[in-house]
């Protein structure tokens, strides 16, 4: 199968290659909001397919999932000075409701250390309150300069995880062990090398005690950071307020950490694993893993399609059958743009041969 025409070579130019590769698949589009991008239904079914999977991580940690406001009080974002001044460049503010001029600003969030801050300090009172391990999957804006779909847009998908703790050997932990699973999630499901490491004094988080990150290998040879966790200590507690009773009857303030990862991944994956024929994806995060193709019009090769199907869905393998008015190469042609891990193509001549045949997206290979 030749080369797709619609895709720059990535060995010619790698920016160009990977912004073909994004439109050809048909997982994001350019919008009328500048800086900002449409998630198509390819690029968002592998979102969804992530949030399931880091999902079940979190909750089998002791997370649950809650929502906060998207707006937040500019006096409640100034109660922590490194917070303001490391996001100030990035915020965008609401002014007006309606046809009224706001009596106060409202900063759209560019994160949400603040608004559950807010919240943990009319809700935690006592040690038994502790500890809140909470995410959320929610968008957030902050107004970069240069911007390329999913690696760096205005507005993005991401979880935040908050957790707030009794001591400091508690939230410490707290912030190595989901670390821990960025780095697993982007090993073992992703099939992306990356490695742990801490960020410096000027690279951590605004408001940060430390921040470890996860940095993640490109085929350029260029480290895409992908997942981080920050311990805040105290910091954002005493600006906030936020005490409770210890075992000894003391007033003491929590710990704090916040971690998240976002829908850079999806940029991660591309520059990874495709190639110039299109998207390549690992099975473990591909949202369609196995595509059927009949070729011509004979029912006992579509009664084998469903049978196959069938099989492979049995197995939990997900799996579907192209029906679609095209030509088969056309068909061959979009599996493989849309990085179908495997393709199964089936033709009467193939029956009259008592064979099928396998096409792997990664190598290209043919096998009957």
């Amino acid at each position: 199968m030749p080369k797709n025409k619609a895709i720059t070579s990535r060995d010619i130019d790698f920016a160009k290659w990977y912004t073909d590769v994004v439109r050809a698949a048909h997982l994001a589009d350019y919008s009328s909001v500048k800086g900002c991008i449409v998630i198509e239904p390819n690029g968002y079914a592998i979102w969804e397919k992530m949030q399931s999977i880091l999902d079940k991580e979190f909750k089998k940690l002791g997370h649950i999932n809650c929502q906060m406001p998207l707006l937040i009080p500019e006096n409640l974002l100034k109660k922590e000075s490194d917070l303001v001044n490391g996001f100030a460049p990035e915020v965008a503010w609401v002014t007006e409701g309606g046809q009224k001029k706001l009596e106060e600003r409202l900063c759209i969030r560019p994160t949400s250390e603040t608004l559950f801050c807010d919240y943990y300090a009319t809700h935690i009172s006592s040690h038994r309150d502790l500890p809140k391990l909470y995410n959320q999957w929610c968008n957030v804006l902050r107004w970069e300069k240069e911007t390329r779909p999913f690696l760096r847009s205005r507005e993005f998908l991401w979880q935040e995880g908050h957790t707030i703790h009794s001591t400091k050997e508690e939230a410490e932990e707290e912030t190595a062990k989901m670390m821990d699973v960025y780095h697993w999630f982007h090993n073992e499901i992703l099939a992306i090398p990356s490695i742990k490491g801490k960020k410096t004094e000027k690279e951590k988080f605004a408001g940060a005690e430390y921040t470890l990150t996860n940095e993640a290998l490109m085929y350029n040879g260029v480290a895409l950071q992908s997942g981080t966790s920050h311990y805040f200590g105290q910091k954002f507690t005493k600006a906030y307020n936020v005490k409770f009773t210890n075992k000894e009857n003391k007033e003491e303030y929590p710990y704090q950490t916040s971690w998240g990862t976002t829908t850079r991944m999806i940029g991660g994956l591309i520059m990874v694993h495709s190639d110039d024929y299109g998207l390549v994806l690992p099975p473990r995060i591909a949202p369609k893993q196995v595509v059927i193709i009949p070729i011509g019009k004979s029912e006992k090769v579509a009664n084998l399609a469903l049978e196959i199907q069938e099989k492979l869905q049995q197995n939990d393998i997900i799996t579907y059958i192209d029906n679609t008015e095209k030509s088969p190469g056309f068909k061959f042609a979009e599996a493989e743009v849309n990085g179908i891990p495997i393709r199964i193509e089936i033709g009467e001549r193939d029956l009259e041969n008592n064979q099928i045949t396998f096409a792997r997206r990664d190598t290209r290979e043919k096998l009957t």
